[in-house]
């Protein structure tokens, strides 16, 4: 298969310009021994295409063969991660002042995207899987419900997989979606690794935002927006609001060429890992797929007794995870992965005696109470406070351990005391927090 935007960059490079424009470098190597593919790094010149341009191009090719492998209308290539796909799919679809339905544990850039956009959410509950310490999937009954309740929405988001890997039923929440006239977007930010592994419940959406550089050996910042029904101009309308008018193409080039890469021997090498993980998922405590529980096949979340502490003693050994929280570690494991990496993890594992049986994880209380709305919120003056001395202080911003960035708190809601003792309760360890200013 070509990698046309990847291959076009190769032989321009090779004919050694002279380069008098943006970036400064030149494409000669930069200094300190910087390990950046400088001879790559373009600008717009008349040969590298536009990213956000009308002609066909290189960049249009590239972003093409993505949307056919997917399933997908249109593309549109991101270089600032899927919080500008967030952001731009909201844009897209909700525009500007309306209501939505959206999934509670959201990423933040959604509640940014809530008060940039002055939009009123309808929080979607997920169910707490008590035995597992992490919250199930949005339920297609839940959609229903809110939409019934609320019929001036026309716009659904939800995050599927989830840091823990657990994955919704996208068609058929997609299915109710379309019977009430609404679209539905889904954070995929996790999930730009299974349709290589032939998973297609992506297509059902409307929106779609995937991070690259989470789960394929791309670079930082690399993610991709899909979209069925929108042609790519609509796309690049919202993108270039919220992208850069400089992208960069080395991130551009990168998306071109994983992509290549997964159609061949990237695939085979996820299948090898989803195997490795099936394997690690047997012999660890781990969550795994039971009751109907839908997981990524290649996320591992080890179970321990004490997820921080695990997570510190891999550390030691040189083993560095995605995330911990009290009851769990989470691994990335992607094609980038063989069996040295993962026997170094199992090593690392065996040496711990930390994992176990889950230590107790309080379910989230209740979403507190709103007393701004997003937008308010955002931009109103704000003071930082002490966590401790915050309760019946309106929140400023987001209250969010990160990872996952799934806010307790949000800008605009009130702190109780109860949302306190569950930061206590799950280790979060900021000591202040911005709040709005009391009056007068």
């Amino acid at each position: 298969m070509p990698a046309p935007l990847y291959d076009g960059l190769r032989a321009l490079a090779g004919q050694n310009p002279l380069r008098l424009d943006m970036p400064g470098h030149h494409g000669r190597p930069l200094p300190w021994n910087f390990p950046w593919p400088s001879e790559l790094d373009f600008t717009e010149n008349g040969s590298t295409g536009d990213l956000f341009g009308t002609e066909p191009d290189a960049i249009r090719e590239a972003e093409r063969l993505w949307a056919e492998r997917l399933g997908f209308d249109a593309c549109l290539f991101l270089t600032g991660g899927s919080t500008q796909g967030v952001h731009t799919g909201l844009a897209l679809l909700a525009g500007q002042g309306s209501s939505i339905a959206l999934d509670r544990g959201s990423h933040r850039s959604a509640y940014h995207a809530l008060a940039l956009l002055d939009l009123t959410p309808h929080f979607l509950p997920r169910p707490w899987l008590a035995g597992e310490g992490v919250t199930g999937p949005i339920l297609p009954e839940t959609v229903e419900g809110t939409l019934k309740k609320h019929q001036s929405i026309k716009t659904v988001c939800i995050t599927s997989p989830t840091y823990y890997g657990v994955l919704s039923d996208i068609p058929a929440i997609a299915s109710v979606c379309h019977a009430h006239g609404a679209k539905l977007m889904v954070d995929g930010a996790h999930g730009a690794h299974l349709p290589f592994l032939g998973y297609n419940g992506y297509q059902a959406a409307d929106v779609v935002v995937m991070s690259a550089h989470k789960t394929l050996p791309a670079p930082g910042q690399t993610a991709l927006l899909f979209a069925n029904g929108f042609a790519l101009a609509d796309l690049q309308r919202w993108g270039s609001v919220y992208g850069t008018s400089s992208p960069s193409y080395v991130l551009m080039s990168a998306l071109d060429a994983v992509r290549d890469y997964m159609e061949g021997e990237g695939a085979d090498r996820c299948r090898k890992t989803v195997r490795l993980t099936d394997a690690l998922r047997r012999r660890w405590p781990s969550l795994t797929e039971q009751d109907g529980l839908a997981l990524d096949p290649t996320r591992l979340t080890l179970h321990s007794p004490n997820g921080f502490a695990l997570a510190d003693a891999l550390r030691e050994r040189g083993v560095y995870c995605e995330m911990a929280d009290r009851s769990h570690v989470v691994c990335i494991l992607t094609c980038a992965d063989g069996q040295g990496e993962f026997a170094r993890l199992e090593q690392g594992l065996a040496e711990t005696a930390l994992t176990g049986s889950a230590g107790p994880c309080p379910p989230p209380p209740e979403p507190p109470r709103a007393v701004l709305t997003p937008r308010q919120a955002l931009f109103a003056p704000r003071e930082q406070a002490a966590l401790t001395d915050s309760a019946g202080r309106v929140s400023a911003g987001q209250i969010a351990p990160y990872p996952p960035g799934v806010p307790v708190i949000a800008p605009g809601e009130l702190i109780e005391k109860k949302h306190l003792a569950y930061l206590t309760e799950i280790g979060y360890n900021k000591k202040y927090c911005d709040v709005i200013p009391r009056e007068e």
